[in-house]
């Protein structure tokens, strides 16, 4: 009986231990993945999300006019958030931040609120951000979608080059770390 115990002991030493591994590595910050190529022969649907994304224009919660166009030619980070999203709410003050320390060195941001125009100015009185912010509503989710949130989860976010082109996405609450990597690019 005692040998027995010790061997269900060990099992579980070893199960919790690959599993604590599993989950360092997991939320350990890696270099950004670029983005898959498309398949050759294949048509390039995200590459084709990407051209029609930037003659997207969104009202402002203010009833101005955002145009994406209007921010080529410098890396720009676009971030898709709801009011009701915890990890949407919690990652803006980092944003907001990022944007802060990263806007005379040409980068930009824009958060993309897919999310009802009321709640999202209620919202913005409360708790101001310093970057422009678009009001995709519900039809951001498809707007993410077409650029590689196959889930449609919030936050997800994307990192575009100057250029124009699709550098980075992510789906979750973005990292610090992952904020220094990105500010690399170009």
């Amino acid at each position: 009986m005692n040998r027995r115990n010790m061997l269900y002991g060990s099992v579980a030493a070893v199960a919790g231990l690959a599993g604590a591994g599993a989950a360092w590595w997991k939320f350990q910050p890696h270099a950004p993945a670029p983005v898959p190529a498309p398949a050759a022969g294949g048509a390039n649907e995200v590459g084709q999300a990407v051209e029609a994304f930037w003659r997207l224009s969104f009202d402002t919660p203010d009833g101005q006019r955002l145009a994406m166009s209007s921010f080529r030619g410098k890396p720009l980070l676009v971030n898709f958030w709801a009011t009701w999203c915890p990890p949407c709410v919690e990652e803006l003050p980092l944003l907001d931040y990022f944007y802060q320390e990263n806007k005379d060195k040409n980068w930009q941001t824009v958060g993309l609120a897919v999310d009802q125009p009321s709640a999202v100015r209620t919202w913005l009185q409360t708790r101001p951000l310093n970057f422009p912010v678009g009001m995709a509503g519900l039809s951001g989710t498809d707007l993410s979608k077409s650029l590689g949130n196959l889930a449609g989860s919030l936050p997800f976010s994307a990192v575009f080059g100057a250029s124009g082109e699709l550098l980075h996405r992510k789906i979750g609450k973005i990292l610090p770390e992952e904020l220094a990597l990105w500010a690399k690019l170009k």
